[in-house]
């Protein structure tokens, strides 16, 4: 899932909806450069929560927590060209 799905998500380029988890709202944060569209993008497309985006080079480095399906989340990374 992770290489496949990653690479579906770079394909399909990188709007956000932050959400909640456990009654805890999700937050957003501008970072530097532009991590902060692709990182809504990403828990968008994944509907997962975002943990963190940070720019690394020319790319944003896109931590979320997706929901498991029948287990627990899952954390996956994902890299995003800025």
């Amino acid at each position: 899932m992770g290489t496949l799905f990653a690479a579906a998500l770079l394909s399909a380029g990188v709007g956000l909806s932050a959400g909640s988890a456990n009654g805890i709202d999700a937050k957003i944060m501008t970072v530097a450069g532009d991590c902060s569209g692709a990182a809504a993008q990403v828990a968008a497309q994944t509907g997962g929560q975002v943990l963190s985006a940070q720019p690394s080079g020319a790319e944003c480095v896109i931590t979320v927590l997706v929901p498991g399906e029948g287990g627990p989340p899952k954390k996956m990374t994902v890299r995003v060209p800025m």
